[in-house]
Order: structure tokens, then C-alpha cells, then sequence
């Protein structure tokens, strides 16, 4: 009888790891189908529209908390915490099988997929840390957007260095900075400046506090056959910059506000928490515009929303409908708003 006994927990334990090994199996299948699915659809929709790079996946099955983006042959993902308990050798050998996968629907080898772990920020002081660097693999790939390209690091950080759901905005601030002065504060990579640039801006300023970013920006400049000479890339804390710039009576004729949810850099002694300070921080922009200005403000930081009572003098206009481009149909997208002077 002791040995029956002794045996049972040797067997209960094979029984969770046959019962799990199942349960990803099962999810390894469910992922599968859906990404075929979103790929047949979405590739044909990225041809039409001309890029390379889409959002693939995002939580689309709760019990797969992935949010996967597509670049040319590789992709980027984030792994959102499971909610329930598990050891880091099962959750490995999950990855593994979400990856294999990824791999099989859409035809690119397991090389070529980056899953990072992101969690949700549960404290202030964690906000940011999808600028912080996690290697130094330098796996880059090269973002069509129409005439736009952009270089991305899949490898080397939590976010790769573009925002997808901000491409429409690119377009449209292509469209509209033909001959105008362009800010663009908290550029991060330059994207949306590329975009005002390659519109025939003949003025545009990058404020950024990271160097590492604003040589990113650089290189997307000259990827798109910018001479940077031409445009001013300076780092400064936003803030003092908005400051110094109302001093010297400077003017844009469009100025693009996209700052973080948090930001407590030991390069400034200024604390920006978004939630609580933007109705601020965008009244202080607003005395750089020129006549007939356009601010565009945009945040992914919950809670956020504007209106004509909130800026006297200025039209407050909501652009997130007009903004959402197909692979984001149906998912939460940082807010946009554009206030005419």
C-alpha cells in the first residue's frame, strides 16, 4: 500500500504535463487558423495600400494574449501575462509552440519572431520601459509606407521604433505639410517628421530627449533620401523647449504633440504623468502656433478626451475614425485630436 502511495504524486505529475502539453497544443491550433485568416485578408489589403508591415494579431483569444506585428518577413510580438500561475519552464515551452505556430501560418522561419514579455504597468515609475534596451542583436527591416520607408529593430527593444497604428496620421501630415513649418515634439524616431519632410515642409524641427532616438531619426531621414542637414533634430526636454521657444516667439504652422503616458527622465527634473497633466501641456503648446495653426495631439493613455470648451479660441476636431486604418478595425487605438487656431 506505502508503494501505490509513494507512486501517485509521480503519476498526478504526468498527468498536468500531458493535460498542458494538450492545452497548448489546443491554443498552438486555435492561433494557427486565426493567423492564416487575418493574413489572407490583410496581405491583400497591405499590397492595395502599399506596405509591408500590418497589425497582425492582438489578443484576438484570451486565453493567447499576443499582440503580433507583421514586418516585410519577420515579426515583433508582445506576450501580455497569463492570468493564472504557471513556471518558467512551461511558459517557455508555450512560447516555443506559439511560435512554431506563427511560423507555419504565415511561411517565415522561427528566427525571424521576436516574442518579448510586456506587462501592464502597475506603478508610475514603470512607465517607459518599452524605450529601455533589451539586447543587441541589430535585427532590422526596412517599413514601406507608400513613398515613406522607416527602419525598425524587431531584436533590441519592446517597441521596434514605429507605431502602426499611427500610419494613416503619416499620410495625412504628408498631405498637409507641403510649405509649412513643422514641430514635432517627443519625435521619438522621426517618423511623422520623414512624413512632413517628404510632404515638402520647408521647415522641420525634432525635439527629443534621447540621442539614440533622434540618430534613429536621422537614419530614416536619409533612408527616404533627406538630406538631415536640411532638418533640425534637437534634444532637449520637451517642456523647457516649449518654454524657450515662447520666449523667442517662435511660430509653426503645425505642431505634433505625441508625448508618453509617463516620463521621469534623470536628464530632467520635470515629471510628466499624462493623464493629470495633458490639458496642460498641450495649452502651453498652443501660443506656437501661427494663424491658422494645426496642433495634432495624440496619446494611447486612457481616460484622455477633448473639446471646444476646453481650448477657448480653438476648434477642437476628434480624427480618431477618420485615422483607423484597417488592421486596427475593432482594437484600442491611441486618441487623436486636431485643435485649429
Amino acid at each position: 500500500m506505502g508503494e501505490e502511495n509513494s507512486a501517485i504524486p509521480g503519476k498526478n505529475a504526468v498527468l498536468k504535463k500531458n493535460a498542458v502539453q494538450g492545452k497548448t497544443a489546443l491554443q498552438a491550433e486555435l492561433l494557427h487558423n486565426r493567423l492564416l485568416k487575418r493574413y489572407r485578408h490583410l496581405k491583400k489589403w497591405a499590397k492595395r495600400t502599399g506596405t509591408n508591415a500590418f497589425r497582425l494579431y492582438d489578443r484576438d483569444i484570451p486565453e493567447i494574449p499576443l499582440v503580433l506585428d507583421l514586418y516585410d518577413d519577420a515579426v515583433s510580438g508582445a506576450l501580455y501575462k497569463r492570468p493564472y500561475e504557471k513556471d518558467e519552464a512551461e511558459e517557455d515551452a508555450w512560447l516555443l509552440a506559439m511560435k512554431a505556430s506563427i511560423s507555419k501560418a504565415i511561411a517565415i522561419p522561427t528566427e525571424n519572431i521576436f516574442l518579448k514579455e510586456r506587462q501592464k504597468q502597475r506603478h508610475r515609475q514603470e512607465s517607459g520601459n518599452q524605450y529601455n534596451k533589451l539586447g543587441s542583436r541589430f535585427f532590422y527591416r526596412d517599413v514601406k509606407e507608400g513613398n515613406l520607408s522607416f527602419r525598425v529593430n524587431l531584436s533590441d527593444y519592446l517597441d521596434t521604433g514605429l507605431f502602426l497604428d499611427a500610419r494613416k496620421k503619416r499620410a495625412l501630415i504628408q498631405k498637409e505639410a507641403l510649405g509649412k513649418r513643422v514641430l514635432n515634439l517627443f519625435a521619438y524616431t522621426c517618423s511623422l517628421s520623414v512624413a512632413a519632410a517628404k510632404g515638402g515642409a520647408v521647415q522641420v524641427d525634432s525635439v527629443d530627449l534621447s540621442n539614440t532616438y533622434l540618430e534613429w531619426g536621422k537614419a530614416n531621414f536619409a533612408l527616404n533620401g533627406l538630406n538631415e542637414n536640411a532638418f533640425s533634430f534637437i534634444r532637449s526636454d520637451v517642456i523647457r523647449y516649449i518654454e524657450e521657444s515662447a520666449g523667442k516667439g517662435f511660430r509653426w504652422d503645425i505642431i505634433i504633440l505625441d508625448p508618453p503616458s509617463f516620463s521621469n527622465s534623470k536628464k530632467t527634473n520635470d515629471t510628466l504623468i499624462l493623464k493629470r497633466d495633458y490639458k496642460n501641456l498641450i495649452s502651453r503648446c498652443l501660443p506656437l502656433l501661427a494663424a491658422n495653426g494645426t496642433l495634432l495631439f495624440s496619446s494611447n493613455a486612457k481616460g484622455i478626451a477633448l473639446s471646444d470648451e476646453d481650448f477657448s479660441g480653438f476648434t477642437v476636431k476628434d480624427m480618431g475614425r477618420e485615422l483607423l486604418d484597417e488592421d486596427f478595425i475593432g482594437k484600442r487605438t491611441s486618441v487623436c485630436y486636431a485643435l485649429l487656431k
